[in-house]
């Protein structure tokens, strides 16, 4: 496998940007992929990780800055299940396991959703040669519904509705702790966390971000709630939830270190239940649902011998 280069460099003008300090040193092709290399920690100022691309940089400061080696530019085809809820000639919504990465890369290469894309139908070719026909993603371990386009006109078309707010995003997740409201909406802004940069937390100065959440069910100490997404932040349900002191399920990156019902869920218990939006094309109101996968409903069925306050059948 190829080594990552680390590129060093003194800047010789004052006040400048970092990202556009980058730029002019040509560390990138472009600002969005410089500001990705230092959301990813990998930029360094006199030594000390970068925290945001706006940051001024002094006349004379030593930038470090390491660049991945490059992705591999072809992705083989793999015939592997997939569950198609809806299929024409422009997209498909398809039902996403728990445990499946939705593209390749680094440490999956293989078994992912677009590995058995490819080998079912051809894909839109705006989200790159890793991330073909991808208009939006779910985490490996949350399941669920997904639209992934055909052609470039609709994955352009889908993207511009998501980024409108046209586009109904439901999702069903188990989290800890009885909420008071019955329903309510959490606009809290997400950005990077400085202290692990794995994480995203509920920050000034980051994204708006909002969660509208209603209770489903309460039982002894959990809770099952449906959650609509107006935006569609980095693990935004995770991270909100968690900040609301009601982290999803077996989360493992906001939960609590003692992971519940691990013997039946790997993985946050969050599933994206409703899928809607005009299609770009017929301009027909499509609108999908998926049932609470088999290891959600388990666990519901099992909260609800032990005592729940709302009857809910799975």
């Amino acid at each position: 496998m190829t080594s990552p280069k680390v590129l060093e460099f003194t800047v010789q003008e004052p006040g400048l940007r970092l990202d556009l300090a980058l730029v002019e040193e040509k560390v990138a092709p472009s600002r969005s992929a410089v500001q990705k290399l230092i959301e990813k920690g990998l930029v360094k100022v006199d030594g000390q990780i970068a925290k945001k691309a706006g940051q001024k940089v002094a006349q004379g400061a030593q930038i470090s800055v390491t660049i991945p080696p490059p992705e591999p530019q072809e992705v083989a085809g793999e015939e592997l299940p997939l569950d198609i809820v809806y299929e024409d000639e422009h997209l498909l919504v398809l039902n996403k396991p728990r445990g499946q990465v939705v593209h390749p890369a680094l440490g999956h290469r293989r078994g992912t959703l677009v590995n058995a894309l490819l080998s079912h139908t051809k894909l839109s070719k705006i989200g790159g040669p890793l991330r073909p026909g991808i208009v939006h993603r779910l985490d490996k371990d949350t399941s669920g519904l997904l639209v992934v386009a055909k052609t470039d006109p609709v994955h352009l078309a889908l993207a511009e509705m998501l980024a409108r707010q046209k586009v109904l995003r439901q999702y069903q997740a188990i989290v800890h702790g009885l909420l008071r409201q019955d329903r309510g909406t959490i606009q809290a802004p997400i950005g990077r966390d400085p202290a692990n940069r794995k994480r995203f937390a509920v920050r000034s100065g980051g994204k708006p971000a909002c969660t509208h959440f209603e209770v489903l069910a309460r039982y002894r100490g959990y809770s099952l709630l449906q959650l609509t997404l107006h935006t569609g932040r980095t693990h935004q349900i995770r991270v909100h939830m968690a900040y609301l002191g009601h982290p999803v399920v077996g989360d493992p990156l906001y939960g609590p270190r003692k992971i519940h019902f691990q013997d039946l869920i790997t993985g946050q218990a969050l599933h994206a239940a409703r899928l809607g939006f005009t299609h770009p094309v017929t301009a027909e109101e499509l609108e999908f649902t998926a049932p609470l996968p088999q290891d959600m409903a388990a666990i519901c069925r099992l909260l609800h011998r032990e005592g729940s306050t709302e009857q809910w059948e799975v």
